[in-house]
């Protein structure tokens, strides 16, 4: 069966200078991430290392939960790059049940390295977490339900269970140090539950 074609939408179209300032911005943010910590980045200490106005910083995130956003967002663009264009299991071309598991397998590393971004992306406005409403998760699990012949399933609902089976676990339940290089099976863990369940799930 053919695979429908899925599109994210076209980014909003940018001035060439304010491409670049939004480019150096968040190298120098990843930069002093790395340096620093989450907990250590600031509006103010940003525009100051980038060399550039705090209104051009204040305006291009408005908050500085904008700027963990900018920088989920920027990594999410190229983690769907890889879901719809990469090489299989993970891109086309494979069966839509190892689709779904290698999907499963990438989503909860790329959680599991964005934890603090994630959750730092939080303003006090939403009501969950970053990351665990994807439009990418659900949508692509919906579409790979779509493709597996699971009699009269609810695939709308069954898609939104996954998503919050797959999304959910690194930012809702479980802790920075369940998570980091002290326990570093965690991940893999994840991973394999959420293969047992997607195998039982899909089963014919």
């Amino acid at each position: 069966m053919d695979e429908p074609v899925l599109t994210w939408g076209t980014p909003q179209a940018e001035r060439a200078d304010a491409a670049r300032n939004r480019q150096h911005l968040l190298a120098t943010a990843r930069e002093m991430l790395a340096e620093y910590g989450s907990d250590k980045l600031t509006m103010d200490g940003l525009a100051e290392r980038a060399g550039l106005g705090k209104g051009t910083v204040f305006r291009r995130f408005g908050t500085r939960a904008g700027i963990f956003a900018a920088l989920l967002d920027d990594d999410e663009q190229a983690f769907q790059h890889e879901v719809l264009a990469g090489a299989p299991p993970l891109g086309p071309g494979a069966a839509p049940l190892d689709r779904l598991i290698a999907y499963g397998r990438a989503r909860t590393t790329f959680m599991t390295e964005h934890r603090d971004i994630a959750r730092a992306s939080l303003d006090g406005h939403q009501l969950i977490p970053a990351g665990t409403q994807s439009p990418l998760t659900r949508t692509h699990i919906r579409m790979l339900l779509g493709l597996m012949e699971l009699g009269d399933s609810d695939l709308d609902m069954l898609a939104l269970q996954l998503t919050a089976a797959l999304d959910g676990p690194a930012l809702l339940y479980l802790s920075s140090s369940e998570l980091d290089g002290a326990n570093p099976c965690m991940t893999e863990r994840i991973a394999r539950s959420w293969q047992n369940l997607v195998q039982r799930v899909c089963r014919r």
